[in-house]
């Protein structure tokens, strides 16, 4: 009698389903079909959102830019003024920004180990071509600023804001944003004197 020699079972092919469309279809809660402005929102103020978040100090701009539009994305169906999602992805930026630092802060205080010698940073590419050479002491000097005077001097001056629209991007009084432009321009033109 033969030994029959063991052969790998073979077993049946199951038909895998078909791959889903990329597309979002009718229903998706992804489609943006119900928020044809939001892509525009996108072209038209991306840029100037990086550059925001850059100029407020945020480590890494583009995911606070990026979680900025995710959550207004989120909320675009509550969002009563479509001409307000300017000024809310604004004030988001600016929050996130804020909570950012402050955490890093915090992470930074409560590290055991002892601080390493500082490492350079780099820059992004985006962070460094937004920014011109004859800009970067002011940067710098900008960098140095308490985060209230800095937020406020940026959307002052950079973005041209009025002071209601600086207090509502804030979360502060219109009281309280003439007092931190107030000092931030002193402490600006200090630390720029000081410089030179």
């Amino acid at each position: 009698m033969r030994r029959r020699q063991n052969s790998p079972a073979v077993l049946p092919t199951v038909p895998r389903p078909a791959a889903e469309p990329l597309a979002p279809g009718p229903g998706d809660p992804n489609e943006l079909a119900p928020y044809p402005a939001l892509p525009r929102l996108f072209e038209l103020h991306y840029s100037s959102m990086l550059r925001l978040a850059v100029l407020l100090g945020a480590d890494d701009p583009e995911n606070v830019v990026a979680e900025a539009y995710y959550q207004i994305y989120r909320k675009w169906r509550r969002l009563r003024d479509v001409q307000a999602a300017e000024a809310y992805l604004r004030s988001t930026v600016c929050n996130l920004t804020r909570m950012r630092i402050r955490h890093l802060q915090v992470a930074r205080r409560h590290v055991e180990s002892p601080p390493s010698p500082p490492e350079e940073v780099v820059a992004s590419a985006e962070s460094t071509a937004l920014l011109r050479d004859d800009q970067r002491v002011l940067i710098d000097a900008l960098q140095q600023l308490p985060a209230r005077q800095r937020e406020a001097l940026v959307l002052r001056h950079w973005l041209g804001l009025k002071e209601g629209e600086i207090a509502a991007a804030m979360g502060i009084s219109s009281g309280s944003v003439k007092t931190h432009t107030a000092r931030g321009i002193a402490a600006l033109s200090q630390a720029m004197e000081a410089r030179r």
